[in-house]
């Protein structure tokens, strides 16, 4: 799914009007009709509601929402925030909610007296839209902390007043909603760790714009989705055998963190690899043995760290790092790993903090290979920014030039592909914040790119059914007491609901 700027879906709705066609005004009323469809279905009506308006198309929303939950049977209060000129949708919908003469409308302009806002009330947030380019500032700006010290519970019509969709609003004053719903498609500032304040929890439905401009329009940014994994899973047809699925090399574990290899030998035998073998120091082979029988050993001569490249002759794949250590011996055999082959590998963890202290072998990474930082591994890799889109762009930056395929965790899991296009992810939850989580994930990458899978589509598809078994996993075990072996252990429960 494209992620579209503020610019290209005012475009959106310009080429709807036009072609469909539909005005203005009843595209509005679509837009509102469908916030008003998901807002019944969370939030029932014994609750009084306090919808504040400003004098644009947001404005005009919070408007039409609020007559349509009058007619709803909610009890519904309006602030109309006298701000400028209003929109002329917004004045048609000012005047339509006037003549009911059965809702509270208060104007507010410079200067007025805050509301009283009581304690129960759901305060919805329609005073600026995703048009706006500068910060709130004076009384409007007051309203707003005014809002967020009063209310428990702020929803945002589109966007939350005071976030940019497209560029930093680091320092704005910013309703702090605690559900955003947005129109067509979600904002990009959505899925920046910086933004979730103001957003909150997000939610995104169709207005019905028209088709072929999302057809014909590209963007840099894309949301994973369920029919985009779909389209790139591989069947697994009736004469296949261990060869036909590829052979796997996880270089992983030291003393005392032999867990990593486990945890990353068992997602990727999980995830569908024909033949897997797993380089490990002595210390860990009666664990592996005993923990991953499907998987052969190659062990270390060294009994608490790797020290020396096996035989590379036969893989399709190599996952380096997990739980590896960064003694010398350890560095100087990776550097002779990156020297040994020319084809994409997987870097992890110690594979990664390694690297950052020794930036000389950067260079030596085979293009195309997959990096999984999480933001301070990304942060000693590649620099220090001041703020995400900052990062979100360095990211980027550093995928193209380096004809890298570069994965930054998080929340909204960011992959950044070779062609300057990034992807976010979707699926997951904060259970899977725990050691062993991305152990796992670089286990079912190494899984895919082993199998033929390209670089970016072994990366995709680990992202999402990494987050997908990890939600499985939560609705059996709860976010709280979620264990990396337990998002293993749901990896085919994402397969069998894939079939569906």
């Amino acid at each position: 799914m494209k992620i579209f700027s503020a610019a290209q879906i005012r475009q959106w709705d310009q080429f709807t009007i036009q072609e469909e066609p539909i005005s203005s005004y009843d595209l509005m009323e679509r837009a509102s009709s469908t916030f008003v469809h998901w807002f019944i279905e969370n939030f029932p009506n014994d609750r009084p509601i306090q919808i504040f308006c400003g004098s644009g198309n947001n404005g005009g929303d919070g408007l039409a929402v609020a007559r349509l939950l009058h007619q709803s049977f909610y009890n519904v209060q309006v602030f109309f925030c006298e701000i400028g000129n209003p929109s002329l949708d917004c004045k048609i919908n000012l005047e339509k909610l006037e003549k009911l003469e059965i809702t509270t409308i208060v104007s507010l302009a410079t200067g007025s007296p805050f509301p009283t806002i009581p304690s129960d009330t759901i305060v919805i947030d329609a005073i600026f839209g995703s048009g706006l380019n500068r910060p709130i500032t004076g009384y409007w700006a007051d309203i707003v902390d005014h809002i967020n010290r009063s209310s428990e519970q702020i929803v945002a019509i589109d966007i939350p007043s005071g976030l940019y969709s497209d560029q930093s609003s680091k320092g704005n004053t910013m309703v702090n909603a605690e559900h955003t719903f947005s129109f067509e498609r979600p904002k990009l500032a959505f899925f920046l760790p910086e933004n979730f304040e103001s957003v909150g929890n997000w939610d995104v439905a169709s207005i019905g714009l028209h088709t072929s401009f999302d057809r014909k329009s590209s963007s840099t940014f894309h949301l994973i989705t369920r029919s985009q994994i779909k389209q790139i899973l591989k069947p697994r047809n009736k004469f296949d055998h261990k060869g036909t699925h590829g052979h796997a090399l996880l270089v992983v574990g030291s003393y005392g963190k032999v867990g990593a290899g486990v945890l990353a030998a068992r997602a990727c035998l999980r995830s569908g690899i024909g033949l897997l073998s797993v380089n490990i120091p002595k210390c860990g082979y009666f664990i592996l043995q005993s923990q991953v029988p499907e998987a052969m050993t190659i062990v270390d001569p060294e009994d608490d760290y790797w020290t020396t490249v096996p035989n590379l002759q036969g893989f399709k794949s190599i996952g380096i790092g997990c739980g590896l250590g960064q003694v010398s011996a350890t560095r100087n055999a990776l550097k002779i790993l990156l020297e040994s082959i020319s084809y994409p590998i997987v870097l992890d963890a110690d594979a990664l903090n390694i690297i950052s202290n020794n930036p000389s072998l950067l260079p030596l990474i085979p293009q195309g290979s997959i990096l999984t930082p999480h933001p301070k591994e990304f942060e000693r890799l590649f620099g220090v920014t001041v703020n995400d889109f900052e990062r979100l762009t360095l990211l980027s930056d550093q995928a193209k030039s380096r004809k890298l395929v570069i994965l930054l965790k998080g929340a909204h899991t960011t992959i950044a592909l070779p062609n300057g296009e990034c992807y976010f992810n979707n699926t997951g939850n904060p259970g899977m914040a725990t050691g062993g989580s991305g152990d796992a994930l670089t286990g079912m990458i190494t899984s895919f790119l082993a199998q033929g899978y390209s670089s970016e589509e072994a990366t995709i598809l680990g992202v999402y059914i990494h987050g997908s078994a990890g939600d499985f996993a939560a609705a059996e075990k709860s976010e709280n007491a979620l264990l990396p072996s337990d998002l293993i252990d749901n990896i085919g429960k994402v397969f069998l609901s894939l079939k569906i």
